[in-house]
């Protein structure tokens, strides 16, 4: 049989399994839901208080939580059923909608209320992101876990990219179209992982602050974990440019609204390319060179990005930068789920989704910060060569990491 034929079997075996086709769904859907309900939420604050500090509040508001819980989350999915965690995120977020609904039609929105209402979905991000991760590998076999990731990444993506377009469309027809429209694709996200079946054995250990910060003790034990979580941390703290899209929109390509909102999609877009690729062509061999190489490529990207001033050339890099990023996560989300017992994986996908969280509203801040004193240019520049250095030191002080050949275990 050639080797064609091979991966065509394993990806028509991969959506054979009727566990993960129910959940690759109800991510979809949920994520596409929670797209299109930050776009409104986001809308809706500033249609009530034409405040630019109140946007920023909707967002820390909903950061704050999601980090304070997430290690308290990552040990509840290992001790409860990862479905039914995704299930009661998707529910709580529909109560947010509902809420959102009522406010409308009953005149009493307010600042406050959706303040409160972004603290309910942070805390919702809290125990969705480390369950949703951890179940994956329950439900497909360690040789299609990697398909499984990228098809899983690609899915995302594809709603990352639609859900805040159909969120606008859908607000010209008012906020409650919008929410109403999240409100029955989360219920029906929440039906499919109620659905979803794997053999579930809890640990016996009791709950404590040890068993909570267990999830740290093993990262830090692991040295090939520790440099994947650590290489994305540090990428995306120095490498992120996202923050400053609309100075280079307006000021450095001299674009418009339209130009700035494809810039925004350029990076999702080459990461949905790029997961298609990967579906059909997994990488084999050499998976940590190939790791440390995709990163070092998305800061030189970042460093062209800055220092463009054609607007496709910009669009170029920025698409460059999230297929290199999709490379990235695929291969340093399959690494850590293989490395990592199904007893500990809620909790080391808690870590990992701390780090995650950490670098995006960080690294938003450092290249608000660097920009404010030196320039957008600077900022991002430096952000692309800080990134490329990282890549490269990853290959001294994590060697175990840049030595992998496979993902497989035992690799």
């Amino acid at each position: 049989m050639g080797r064609h034929e091979i991966e065509g079997e394993s990806l028509s075996h991969l959506f054979s399994q009727r566990a993960f086709v129910r959940f690759w769904l109800a991510r979809l859907c949920g994520t596409t839901a929670n797209q299109m309900l930050m776009v409104a939420l986001a809308w809706h604050m500033y249609d009530i208080t034409s405040s630019a500090w109140d946007l920023g509040l909707v967002g820390l508001f909903q950061f704050v939580p999601a980090l304070l819980l997430t290690l308290p989350a990552g040990h509840v999915a290992d001790h409860a059923h990862r479905g039914c965690i995704f299930a009661g995120c998707m529910a709580a977020q529909a109560l947010a909608a509902v809420l959102l609904l009522a406010a409308i039609y009953g005149h009493f929105s307010t600042r406050e209320l959706i303040l409160g209402i972004s603290v309910l979905l942070g805390m919702a991000r809290a125990f969705q992101m480390p369950a949703q991760q951890a179940l994956v590998p329950q439900l497909v076999s360690p040789l299609l876990l990697q398909r499984a990731v990228t098809v899983s990444s690609s899915a995302m993506q594809a709603a990352i990219i639609c859900g805040p377009a159909l969120g606008g469309l859908l607000y010209t027809w008012g906020p409650a179209t919008v929410y109403a429209s999240s409100l029955v694709l989360l219920l029906l996200a929440a039906a499919l992982a109620l659905g979803v079946k794997y053999s579930h054995k809890p640990p016996q250990a009791t709950a404590s602050w040890s068993s909570v910060l267990a999830g740290v003790h093993f990262v830090w034990q692991r040295k090939v974990i520790l440099g994947a979580t650590t290489l994305d941390l540090f990428a995306v703290l120095l490498g992120g440019a996202t923050a400053l899209l609309p100075i280079f929109a307006r000021d450095l390509l001299q674009t418009g609204p339209l130009g700035l909102g494809l810039l925004r999609a350029a990076p999702a877009a080459g990461a949905l390319i790029m997961s298609l690729v990967l579906v059909r062509w997994p990488l084999q061999r050499k998976v940590g060179h190939k790791l440390l190489l995709a990163v070092g490529v998305f800061g030189l990207a970042t460093l062209v990005f800055g220092l463009s001033r054609s607007f496709a050339l910009s669009l170029l890099a920025l698409v460059l930068t999230g297929a290199t990023d999709s490379i990235s996560v695929v291969m340093r989300s399959t690494l850590v789920q293989l490395e990592t017992p199904d007893e500990m994986r809620g909790r080391v996908s808690a870590v990992n989704s701390i780090f995650i969280g950490a670098s995006n509203q960080l690294g938003e801040f450092e290249s608000g910060s660097v920009a404010a004193l030196w320039g957008p240019v600077v900022s991002v520049v430096s952000g692309g060569i800080g990134t490329m250095l990282v890549a490269a030191a990853w290959l001294k002080l994590f060697p175990a990491l840049a030595e992998r050949d496979r993902l497989s275990p035992g690799a």
